[in-house]
């Protein structure tokens, strides 16, 4: 009989027994339990602490307790569970028939093919993820790639799940940045790109920030009479500048000139800038609105370009300036205002968050401890603007329009950002959606001896990424497969190379910081994606070989320790897939990757596959091959990853 969960099925056939066992020897005591894995294949597949709790209810000892629920379980009914028996202090463990077991694993694999580990949720709701939304100002960068992964990843395992998932995109079109943009590439003459557009906008912006801070310290420290701490403070920036502008004058030589001579001309640049950002924000001059719109969609074809290299697409592009533009952040900032939590200072406009927080008793629902006191949000700057968060407000109401649930995959650093935009959908009487709104946060990706900076033009771009990878993957796959045609070795390299990427970023825990070092990235010997495609195909190449399809198993024959473990594993690949869709994991799927890779080598060193004698043995152990060459690729497939037929 095909089966969704096949450990699941064990455990709850265990629970069972156990339930039946406890009412029948104590009628008048209900004692929850749980079951936790042992920690040793002695002990079981599954055990209870359930006596302890038995004993202090009802007296005793706990070894005496568990010996009796040992003796009175009935597990007839039930042809998974092979066994109970009492150990320890007065566990009760629980001992699985592993022939049983495998037949429904690994039928069930073989029945449910694409489909089997993802169980659906009982309540599949709509979800956007949204992600990415790298600023377009630059080209994506290896310090930023791990966003678009993650959500990328997330989206899959959500969708595989049942929910219906869209993707979002948001355009950060208004600010400081697209402004700073806009004037550099207004002061080129609004030019066709040359090479990439993102690399092409990439480079003006840095050169014309570097150029305009260097133009604004200068005048700072002027200002100061070049004595006292704060002209020795903006002298170092200065200097940093200005190694920068070196950097880039050598790396863009014909370009920096022509900036640096008209920016040079401009007498305060900052007043134009601060213009063009003012005047965008109001959408008062179409001139000015077209020039950065046509900067931002320059930027984002190159995104585009990149991100589908990547394997990563959108279902929506959504633009910050049209939330502006429609009143929607506008009637936000009215109905806020309507609150007692907006005050004013001078010319600026505050939230005060803290007293939302305190007067609506939010502090739990927040995660929030009693004494710690949520700052201030600046809603509206003295010049009119308004600030990214504030605009993200109307931004995320609008999706809750759309969808049951939003998930905003910002960086850890963006961590209070999130927090004043809950807490401003409270103010706003939208309690309701503070449980539905999930910040996916996640650390930084840093490159040993590189210090990144888009400001200063210094980052290594994903398409540089992508390229060395999948050249050093190809380099490795020349050398292990020269057999193979020289088209063979490029689709392969490619699907390596971008698979490497892809599993580095994901599979280190979100909350700690990635080091990309291609050594680790690329290692086919141990925890990397090379190493599970390699064992991906691997499995495929001893179907191939057997040149048969498995007919007679008997699974019982699988009794090694190693065969043990895979049957387990794999059995256990919808649980695994369940706690990352509902904890938003993708990391543990990567681990499990790696783990039934590992297994699975370990299995194929041991034990002859195709030779196996009798032949129920050899059938049994090509189901099991089989099975876990679905369940690679599966697995992979959730992480983004494609598994290649040959390596």
């Amino acid at each position: 009989m095909v089966s969704v969960n096949p450990f699941t099925e064990f455990r709850l056939a265990c629970a069972k027994i156990l339930e039946d066992a406890l009412k029948r020897l104590f009628p008048e005591v209900a004692v929850p339990f749980v079951f936790e894995v042992p920690p040793s294949s002695e002990f079981g597949e599954l055990s209870s602490s359930v006596c302890f709790e038995l004993a202090k209810l009802i007296g005793g000892k706990p070894l005496e307790l568990a010996e009796r629920v040992a003796e009175a379980v009935d597990f007839t009914s039930y042809p998974v569970v092979v066994g109970v028996k009492a150990a320890g202090g007065g566990y009760v463990n629980f001992y699985a028939d592993l022939g049983e077991l495998a037949h429904s694993a690994l039928e069930s694999v073989s029945a449910l093919d694409q489909e089997y580990g993802f169980v659906k949720s009982e309540k599949p709701v709509k979800v956007i993820v949204e992600h990415t939304s790298a600023n377009p100002i630059h080209p994506i960068h290896i310090g930023t790639a791990r966003n678009p992964v993650l959500g990328d990843a997330l989206a899959r395992i959500l969708k595989a799940w049942g929910h219906v998932v869209f993707r979002h995109y948001y355009v950060d079109d208004v600010g400081r940045q697209a402004a700073v943009i806009a004037y550099g590439y207004e002061k080129l003459g609004e030019p066709e790109p040359e090479g990439k557009p993102d690399s092409f906008i990439g480079r003006i912006y840095s050169i014309t920030s570097c150029i305009v801070e260097i133009q604004k310290l200068k005048k700072a420290v002027e200002k100061t009479g070049n004595q006292g701490d704060e002209a020795a403070r903006l002298m170092r920036e200065l200097h940093d500048w200005i190694a920068a502008a070196a950097e880039l004058e050598l790396a863009n030589p014909h370009l920096f000139a022509m900036l640096l001579d008209k920016i040079s001309k401009d007498k305060d640049p900052e007043a134009r800038i601060a213009e063009l950002n003012l005047q965008y924000e109001r959408g008062e001059k179409e001139s000015v609105k077209q020039l950065i719109r046509r900067v931002s969609e320059l930027c984002l074809e190159g995104f585009r370009q990149s991100l589908n290299r990547l394997g990563v697409s959108y279902d929506s592009w959504d633009w910050e300036s049209d939330f502006v533009w429609n009143g929607d952040v506008g009637r936000v900032l009215t109905r806020l205002g309507e609150t007692p939590y907006v005050f004013q200072v001078g010319d600026v406009i505050e939230f005060d968050a803290n007293r939302v927080v305190d007067d609506l008793g939010l502090r739990q629902l927040l995660g929030l401890s009693e004494d710690y006191e949520v700052p201030s949000l600046t809603l509206v700057r003295a010049d009119g603007t308004t600030l990214y968060t504030t605009r993200d407000i109307p931004y995320n109401l609008w999706k809750f329009r759309k969808a049951d649930e939003v998930i905003n995959v910002v960086g850890m650093e963006q961590k209070l950002a999130q927090l004043h935009l809950k807490i401003a959908f409270a103010a706003l009487g939208r309690v309701d959606a503070l449980k539905g709104l999930r910040h996916f946060a996640y650390n930084l990706v840093s490159l040993p001896g590189v210090k990144m900076s888009g400001r200063a033009g210094r980052y290594i771009t994903l398409d540089e990424t992508m390229d060395e990878a999948v050249k050093r993957a190809y380099d490795e796959v020349v050398k292990r497969s020269p057999q193979l045609s020289e088209d063979e070795k490029k689709q392969i390299s490619s699907l390596v190379g971008i698979g490497a990427i892809k599993y580095a970023l994901l599979q280190v825990d979100p909350s700690k910081p990635v080091v990309f070092t291609w050594d680790r990235v690329l290692d086919f010997e141990r925890n990397s994606a090379p190493y599970i495609q390699y064992s991906y195909a691997r499995a495929g190449s001893i179907l191939r070989k057997a040149k048969r399809k498995p007919k007679k198993m008997n699974y019982a024959l699988l009794k090694e320790p190693i065969e043990r473990d895979l049957i387990l594993m794999l059995s256990k690949f919808p649980d695994v897939f369940v706690d990352s869709a509902v904890n938003l994991r993708p990391n543990q799927i990567a681990d499990y990757c790696n783990s039934l890779a590992d297994r699975f080598n370990s299995f194929y060193g041991a034990l002859p596959v195709i030779r196996a004698e009798p032949r129920e043995l050899s059938d049994a152990r090509l189901a099991l091959v089989g099975a876990v060459r679905v369940v690679l690729r599966n697995a992979l497939g959730l992480l983004g990853i494609e598994a290649p037929e040959k390596m």
